[in-house]
């Protein structure tokens, strides 16, 4: 299950090393290309309450199934497209695919193993979670200097083929729940998750304006409140078989861990962008280099974290999960510290290394706390919640520090960002330049770090009833 989710998230930030590559051969422009990952984010993100409450009533086995079919060959169509329009589109249904598998793969690890040893097997989830956000970048970086732009879908052919094979094989079919389905629900939320998301993600892209006649970017977002608090009303009425029940949140663990782990997701996203600009623009790094910076950060984690899933099931969340916010607020604000252009290279990497360490104690023991309490019969439903609530997350991150970077350059050096998207790798800013920049990248990152700061306050919450350490 986990390598079918594995790709998933790889794919969600992979793109975002190859857009010179993909602008310049497919020869388009610079917003065009910014749609080749909106339309993944948002065709991900829109669906998910609607295809967790799926695999609750065809089995998670079955859908998931299905989504790794489509995620895989809409794969191989990304890799085959010759314009920018059919790239576009091939990643729409990339995003609809990935959408049917994540809530399965937590749903599955939930109704398969028993509560008092789930955090093991969520530390796998956990471990996948984290290194496939921060290895995008890296393996990205190498697919798209040594291979082209196409090879960051083409890898994933093969390794959907082989999860596939092994998911037919190992993955156990479970009970279904066949009820009547909330078309009403399934409609409200789908418009509601649409304009949220879109209004947030395409916010900076228009300045927070307008977009259109009438129509702007406030607006949206104010639209789809409404429609969500629509949504939210029918759910409460609705009395045959709701699309989320209501009932999920009355248990506080369930309701913490959906808030500590968008800030987590906004934190992982928001921290990459800045970090990597800078050392690309300042530092003079190609892609390649950069994103190998990152690799201290995927070895902690993936250590870490079938460690942190043994102590996941036997020691409190409230302890493990403040370890993880607050080691990784330190890291992200130390980095903000150092951030220089005469940066040394080993300070990056211990820094890296923290924050890998950090988050290893936060997506095991905070997905396995969401779901410990949730009856079998909901666990579709429970996982669709936290992975909305965890894909939203990212695309406020995403949103955010793209507002702080324009910001803080605007604020220390004007112009300074049609001077790094015009730059390559290879040729540092002038010194006069990196001063500058330099300072307005550290003050970015604080954002994320803040981020950590209030999933450490968030995560004070954790109910003790449930806490209590395992023979």
């Amino acid at each position: 299950m986990v390598i079918g989710f594995f790709m998933i998230l790889v794919d969600s930030t992979i793109v975002s090393v190859a857009t010179p590559a993909i602008r310049d051969d497919l020869a388009t422009d610079y917003n065009a290309v910014i749609w080749v990952t909106s339309a993944y984010l948002l065709a991900y993100a829109v669906p998910l309450l609607i295809t967790g409450r799926l695999g609750d009533r065809l089995g998670p086995k079955r859908v998931y199934l299905v989504g790794l079919t489509v995620f895989t060959l809409s794969s191989l169509w990304c890799g085959l497209t010759g314009s920018v329009e059919g790239l576009i589109l091939a990643r729409v249904f990339q995003g609809l695919g990935a959408s049917m598998m994540t809530p399965q793969t937590m749903a599955v690890i939930t109704r398969t193993f028993p509560a008092d040893s789930r955090g093991r097997a969520m530390a796998l989830w956990g471990a996948t979670a984290g290194v496939a956000t921060l290895v995008g970048p890296v393996l990205g970086g190498v697919l798209v200097d040594q291979a082209g732009w196409e090879w960051i879908f083409f890898i994933n052919v093969p390794v959907g083929i082989v999860g596939f094979v092994l998911a037919w094989r190992l993955v156990p079919r479970l009970e279904t729940h066949t009820h009547s389905f909330d078309w009403l629900g399934v409609a409200l939320s789908a418009v509601a998750m649409f304009l949220i998301v879109f209004g947030i993600q395409e916010g900076e892209q228009y300045d927070w304006g307008t977009i259109t006649g009438w129509i702007s970017v406030p607006l949206l977002i104010a639209a789809g409140l409404l429609v969500l608090a629509a949504f939210l009303v029918w759910q409460a009425r609705n009395r045959r078989e709701p699309l989320l029940p209501l009932a999920l949140f009355r248990d506080r663990n369930f309701s913490v861990s959906n808030v500590a782990i968008s800030t987590v997701s906004f934190s992982v996203t928001a921290m990459a962008f800045p970090f990597m600009l800078w050392t690309q623009t300042v530092l003079g790094y190609d892609a390649t280099q950069a994103g190998l910076l990152f690799v201290p950060m995927a070895v902690v984690t993936a250590v870490m974290a079938p460690m942190v899933g043994r102590m996941s099931d036997r020691m409190p969340p409230r302890r493990l999960a403040s370890i993880g916010f607050g080691t990784s607020a330190i890291a992200l604000l130390g980095t903000a510290w150092i951030i220089a252009p005469d940066t040394p290279l080993w300070q990056l990497l211990v820094l890296n290394a923290l924050l890998g360490f950090g988050n290893a104690f936060l997506w095991a023991p905070l997905a396995s706390t969401a779901t410990r309490n949730l009856p079998m019969s909901a666990a579709g439903a429970g996982s669709g919640v936290y992975n909305t609530t965890r894909q939203v997350g990212a695309v406020l991150g995403s949103a955010a520090i793209a507002a702080a970077i324009a910001g803080r350059l605007a604020a220390h050096l004007p112009g300074a960002a049609d001077v790094a998207g015009a730059r390559t790798g290879g040729a540092s800013l002038p010194e006069q330049l990196a001063g500058p920049f330099s300072d307005a990248m550290s003050e970015a990152i604080i954002v994320p770090a803040l981020a950590f700061v209030v999933g450490l306050v968030v995560v004070q919450f954790f109910a003790p009833a449930t806490t209590a350490p395992k023979p």
